[in-house]
């Protein structure tokens, strides 16, 4: 049997910083176990690729320019490689993929986020939006995503539900990386709330330091949250808050000492670190609808260090906390039962172990599979 061919086109790549970007990372690298894969990712892509693929690159500004581009490439590869599959890594690639796809008889598919469906633009809603219909095969991140897919007009028979993956640590940090880390920053003897993403509205942390960390405080004086993030530089559509915005209204509650921001961690055994000193991960996403929360990957990242999640039951986050094992479920927007449950979890933690048997089945191994059975069957 001939090795399939996937052409996946994305502007989700590092060294753009997010979980999109991780997840088409590894769906590419994954993918490339099943089939002879080709990228048409964004401008400095290609040195951070996985090296059993390769990497064409497009101009990452202006988009209509990296739209062009990728379009061009696109139908080259469709011409003259002739993929079996055109995957596109979002929404905003999904036409490239179908008008390629057109041109060599490929099948065509998407990997589809909630804010791709819902994002609140004329043009992306009449032009980008129609589109996700006529692709042989969507893929979504949860089950919130599934449903707003088939509300967009998507067949149910085309939808499949792929969680996004993690990197399972092999062992855990050692005990005197997590004591050198709180001492460098003045943790010790501390309880040390996380979060980690970007700061974006969506996201909610400035919400979050207004409504719900003052009652944390003050029931715990030794709390410190943790920020791991920077407010993106070349995402599309998402609004952002800036480390100032943030710093203002803790200032406002006398907060400013409870808080510290580390910036963006790329190295992987540091975040393990932070991830494996910290007591909760706090997610406090906001429930906006034209803006969902497509699945919270960082919420898996977290149970994989055996780091429980407290969370607004919003978007796809229902998908990514399993409510009394990695961590609880909160009624969205409410602040106060978010405090008080994060205050709870403090006082009694849940067993890491068990955090930790939880994240195991989304595994990147898995996630790859089961794309690859999405796109080629």
């Amino acid at each position: 049997m001939n090795t399939p061919r996937i052409l996946l086109v994305t502007r989700n790549l590092p060294p753009l910083v997010g979980g999109m970007e991780r997840l088409n990372w590894h769906m590419a690298d994954e993918l490339s176990k099943y089939a002879e894969v080709k990228v048409v990712g964004p401008q400095g892509s290609a040195e951070l690729k996985p090296q059993s693929v390769s990497l064409s690159e497009a101009p990452l500004k202006p988009l209509p320019l990296f739209l062009f581009i990728s379009a061009c490439k696109a139908v080259w590869f469709a011409l003259r490689w002739k993929p079996d599959v055109i995957l596109a890594g979002s929404g905003l690639t999904a036409p490239i993929a179908w008008l390629a796809s057109k041109l060599c008889g490929a099948k065509s598919a998407a990997y589809l986020h909630g804010f791709d469906i819902t994002v609140k633009d004329r043009v992306y809603q009449r032009l980008w939006t129609p589109t996700f219909k006529k692709l042989d095969s969507i893929i979504v991140n949860s089950t919130p995503t599934k449903r707003l897919a088939f509300a967009a007009g998507v067949p149910e028979k085309k939808i499949s539900i792929v969680y996004p993956g993690v990197s399972l640590p092999e062992q855990p940090q050692p005990k005197s990386a997590i004591a050198a880390f709180k001492q460098q920053h003045g943790l010790e003897d501390k309880k040390i709330l996380l979060s980690v993403g970007r700061l974006t509205t969506r996201k909610g942390l400035k919400e979050f330091v207004e409504q719900a960390l003052p009652s944390i405080v003050q029931q715990m004086p030794d709390v410190m949250l943790l920020v791991v993030g920077e407010a993106p530089k070349n995402s599309l559509g998402a609004g952002i808050q800036t480390q100032e915005e943030i710093m203002q209204a803790a200032q406002k509650h006398g907060l400013v000492k409870h808080i510290k921001f580390l910036g963006v961690i790329t190295d992987k055994t540091e975040l393990a670190t932070v991830y494996e000193a910290a007591d909760v991960h706090v997610f406090p996403v906001r429930h906006i609808p034209y803006d969902p929360e497509g699945f919270g990957m960082v919420a898996i990242e977290a149970a994989a260090h055996g780091l429980p999640t407290v969370a607004f039951a919003t978007g796809g986050i229902i998908d990514a906390v399993a409510d009394g094992q990695s961590g609880y479920l909160i009624e969205k927007n409410n602040y106060r039962q978010l405090a008080g449950q994060i205050v709870t979890a403090l006082n009694n933690p849940l067993e890491g172990a068990v955090i930790q048997e939880f994240a195991q089945q989304f595994a990147w191994e898995n996630f790859g599979q089961a794309v690859a059975a999405a796109c080629t069957t």
